[in-house]
């Protein structure tokens, strides 16, 4: 199924091929970015344990009122005004920090009002397109009834994957990537973050598959044993009405053999021996 909203850096290009790589045995599931969760409603549920995570604390409510509740979100939808006015009257409410003062439902309602009426989910600036809201209501009540057995959580990575880490764990990252940080102002994700997430999941004990950026920096940042890198392409959506069919490169990274459910042998891998020859130009 599809997610009821988009996001920016969002894997519905990717999920196929991102499930395509699951491991074949694991108990816990845990989405450590969760965003619009393409991966997690793309997948089979029921037969593993759920845990979906957001450092924004807006879209982390947003979720919790989805599964909670989304007869009263939609009623809090039923009537917003797809306008400039309306909608720039948001973003200097979410640019001030006072979404947080409104009761759970409120604040919803307005966040997701924001992301559907700004250009690319950008959330600041106004898309100016005709859209109905109540096309999404559907997709709430779908997206509701998939979360119930799921957990929402509002961690930081490392406190998140310290807590959920086991033999039996299966983490999919997506973190904000390498030098796109500033995209991410409510999360406060540095550049030391990235140092941080690696060093989180290699502790871990558990398997793990994160999608980055195709760059030389993060070729280098997993220069670490027993580490795969598999790079991978994907048309590029933010350009498409400019420049049609043009890619983006992307990489899986993983501690486990990502070949496991294609039954066709090994995918191509990464080692430390010829690190030097394999880095993009």
């Amino acid at each position: 199924m599809n997610s009821f909203m988009s996001w920016v850096g969002g894997k519905k290009a990717l999920r196929d091929e991102i499930l395509k790589r699951f491991p074949l045995k694991y108990q816990k599931y845990i989405e450590v970015f969760g965003g619009a969760g393409w991966v997690l409603f793309h997948k089979e549920p029921g037969r593993d344990f759920e845990v979906w995570n957001d450092r924004n604390s807006n879209l982390t409510n947003l979720y919790r009122c989805v599964r909670d509740n989304p007869n009263k979100l939609k009623y809090k939808l039923k009537y917003v005004l797809n306008s400039r006015e309306d909608f720039m009257r948001l973003v200097s409410l979410h640019k001030k920090g006072l979404f947080a003062r409104f009761h759970d439902y409120d604040r919803a309602a307005k966040f997701y009002q924001l992301i559907r009426y700004s250009y690319a989910s950008g959330l600041d600036s106004f898309a100016s397109q005709p859209h109905s809201m109540w096309n999404n209501f559907p997709q709430i009540d779908m997206a509701s009834r998939r979360l119930q057995s799921v957990i929402i959580e509002n961690q930081d990575f490392e406190t998140l994957i310290r807590h959920y880490g086991s033999p039996v764990s299966f983490f999919y990252c997506d973190p904000p990537y390498y030098a796109t940080e500033s995209y991410y102002k409510d999360v406060g994700f540095t550049k030391k973050g990235h140092i941080r997430l690696r060093d989180a999941l290699l502790r871990s004990n558990s398997k793990f598959l994160v999608s980055y950026n195709d760059c030389p920096e993060i070729w280098e940042m997993w220069n670490q044993p027993g580490i795969q890198i598999e790079t991978v392409s994907r048309l590029n959506n933010i350009v498409q009405r400019y420049e049609g069919g043009k890619m983006y490169e992307e990489v899986f990274i993983s501690n486990y053999d990502t070949s496991e459910r294609s039954g066709n042998g090994q995918l191509w891998l990464w080692d430390a021996e010829n690190f030097e020859n394999t880095l993009p130009v």
